[in-house]
């Protein structure tokens, strides 16, 4: 009789799991995976060199195209790590600003992780729901930015603006009508923070509506339930932080553990799993949801309250405003200076995290004295789980392979870097 053999199999990168450029050389056993070899494709940014030829202010819109789905998040280590370095002290509603961001940012990724794991997995509807919230999200990053995704908003010292006074408004044309536009602009009639507000008292709603579809449906959680599963010893063996770590039931947060801006002005809770698996997870993230929702109501309330600055008067650190640019030649000098050979970070090294909302992203920067920094050095979240991948599917069915990479929430921006 013909001696039976394990094969192998090329999973990705066009299948839609595989978000574009994973390749997972698969051995089988019929349908049971014995081995699974992450290849990670050819993305070969070089982030960290790159910032190595760029002055410091150069490279802050890199940070957005690292994980592209967490934008605000990745700038604001990278803006930490230039401030202890120079000890430049940032005004306090720049930092209630940044916390706000951080925390619309981490809704904008679950939503995106929730969509397309849901789609991954065969459950096509709560992409179209999780997609309705992401829009009014993405309009708080145009408003501010006036970019829906790379921003670039956060900067040494502060942040690029304040929040304005008015939102961008939908207009009548041959698809929308007079009363069609005037239902789209109810919310938007005041200022950015009365929108996001307004965002806030509905947002739970939407979460109980995703947690409908999914948390008790029988094939979700026949997908989910058991798969991938990691005990906390390992996941911390592993490397593993954010959701992927809390959801083995490690509670270790940034936020509470090693508090950075005002996080530690700020009531929320962190939610931990029990089992360690997808089905944990999940329920992990969803929960996140609810606290970064009240995390962001606390800071609307304070930065109604509370004018001020939003960006360092230093102006070797930060441009001065435009007003004074245009009418006083030595805050031209300096606007020039500054978007020209930038500012001189003093010799030394360090490094500055945040709880991301994929796990903890740090960035360990060296500097020389000089203008670009000597070493940029990523501490991607996603990198550590990916190596976790063959240890987390071994055993698994090869349909479970995709529950996997789902709860995963890998983007390979932050991977290859």
């Amino acid at each position: 009789m013909a001696e039976l053999k394990n094969y192998t199999l090329n999973f990705g990168p066009q299948h839609p799991a595989a978000h574009g450029v994973l390749r997972l050389v698969l051995e089988l056993d019929g349908e049971v995976v014995q081995r699974a070899d992450p290849h990670i494709g050819l993305l070969h940014r070089g982030t960290e060199k790159l910032a190595e030829s760029k002055t410091f202010l150069q490279s802050v819109p890199y940070m957005d195209r690292l994980d592209y789905v967490s934008m605000m998040c990745n700038e604001h280590a990278y803006v930490m790590a230039i401030e202890k370095l120079m000890g430049v002290e940032v005004p306090i509603r720049a930092q209630y600003i940044r916390v706000m961001f951080d925390e619309i940012t981490r809704i904008l990724n679950h939503l995106l992780w929730i969509g397309a794991h849901g789609l991954d997995v065969g459950a096509m509807a709560v992409f179209l729901y999780a997609f309705r919230e992401r829009e009014d999200l993405m309009d708080c990053y145009e408003a501010v930015s006036g970019a829906r995704m790379h921003a670039a908003y956060y900067r040494p010292g502060g942040v690029y603006r304040d929040l304005p006074d008015a939102m961008p408004k939908y207009q009548v044309n041959r698809l929308r009508s007079n009363s069609k536009v005037r239902r789209l602009n109810q919310n938007r009639e005041g200022s950015l923070l009365d929108f996001i507000d307004d965002f806030t008292q509905r947002f739970p709603s939407c979460v109980d509506e995703y947690e409908t579809l999914l948390t008790d449906n029988r094939i979700w959680k026949q997908r989910l339930v058991g798969i991938g599963v990691v005990s906390p010893e390992r996941a911390k063996a592993l490397g593993f932080t954010g959701p992927m770590l809390r959801g083995s039931g490690v509670e270790w947060d940034l936020r509470k553990t090693q508090p950075y801006e005002v996080y530690d002005r700020l009531q929320f809770d962190v939610p931990i799993g029990t089992e360690g698996d997808s089905y944990d997870r999940y329920l992990v993230r969803m929960a996140e949801m609810r606290e970064s929702n009240r995390i962001v109501q606390q800071c609307v309330q304070w930065l109604r309250a509370n004018p001020g600055p939003v960006i360092s008067d230093n102006h070797k650190v930060a441009p001065p405003d435009r007003e004074s640019m245009k009418s006083n030649m030595e805050e031209l000098i300096h606007h020039f200076k500054l978007f020209t050979e930038g500012f001189h970070v003093p010799e030394g090294e360090c490094y500055a995290a945040v709880e991301h909302p994929k796990g903890e992203f740090g960035i360990y920067l060296v500097s020389d004295g000089a203008n670009m920094p000597w070493r940029v050095k990523i501490r991607a979240p996603g990198f550590a789980h990916l190596q976790a991948l063959e240890e987390m599917s071994k055993g698994h069915m090869l349909a479970d392979v995709v529950t996997i990479i789902g709860t995963q929430d890998i983007v390979f921006g932050e991977i290859d870097r």
